[in-house]
């Protein structure tokens, strides 16, 4: 992969310049939808390879204000905890995601995630139960993170039970994404999957993801975020069922 022509690494890079736009304009989706991409010629993990530094710099960022992260952090602390141990152990596991049948679940769970994210409405978590779900949530969103590479599911479903106000959502997110980011990265470098050619060529993504998001902000001002919104879904649903129809026995 590292040794590839000039016009796939352009690709790679138009990968992370559409997806840089999306989390520009709906606020999330930079890494699932890179990967998602990405995985459709390449193994995934090479795919989560790539998106390490970029998911990193765009989901620290989405942190700010930074005055109120210590705050987020004590409330959704049990919750990063579980997201490091489940990807820590699942990398174990199945692979970092290198595991067989990695790009079938990889499909199964971009497919989940947009059936939610079409027609699934936030649930309301009571706060007293905030305490053995959170870890329990983030355990399974670290697991499917070494699976798939994909760590939105649960995280999302669950900060949204939250009832958090739009930015507080926003930075939670970016919270559970950091640290899911983080452990993803340590669990490729424990498996030899995320060597000093690797951080390079994720380095090198990290200029297109960020024209894109700054694209996306201005086109956030001009476009109907919520039609937008359904667009990618729909997208994602399209991309994970061709991968799951690939990956089945004919």
């Amino acid at each position: 992969m590292l040794e590839s022509n000039f016009s796939l690494w352009a690709l790679v890079a138009a990968v992370f310049m559409l997806a840089g736009v999306v989390k520009g304009v709906v606020g999330l989706g930079l890494p699932t939808l890179s990967m998602a991409l990405l995985a459709v010629w390449m193994p995934p993990a090479a795919a989560a390879a790539l998106l390490i530094v970029p998911s990193l710099v765009t989901n620290l960022w989405q942190l700010r204000p930074w005055a109120s992260v210590w705050g987020m952090l004590r409330r959704l602390g049990g919750m990063q905890l579980g997201i490091v141990a489940g990807t820590l152990v699942g990398a174990w596991c199945f692979g970092a995601p290198a595991g067989s049948g990695a790009r079938l679940a990889l499909g199964l769970a971009l497919a989940g995630y947009a059936a939610w994210g079409l027609l699934g409405r936030p649930l309301d978590l009571p706060a007293c139960h905030e305490a053995w779900l959170g870890p329990l949530a983030g355990a399974l969103t670290g697991a499917i993170t070494a699976l798939t590479g994909v760590f939105v599911l649960p995280a999302v479903v669950y900060l949204q039970a939250l009832r958090l106000s739009r930015d507080e959502l926003i930075q939670a997110m970016g919270l559970s994404f950091t640290s899911s980011t983080f452990a993803l990265g340590f669990a490729l470098a424990g498996q030899g999957g995320y060597s000093a050619p690797w951080v390079g060529a994720s380095l090198a993504m990290l200029a297109p993801a960020l024209a894109g998001m700054a694209l996306g902000q201005r086109l956030r001002l001009r476009l109907p975020v919520a039609v937008f919104k359904r667009c990618f879904f729909v997208g994602l649903a399209l991309l994970g069922l061709y991968m799951v129809g690939r990956e089945l026995p004919r």
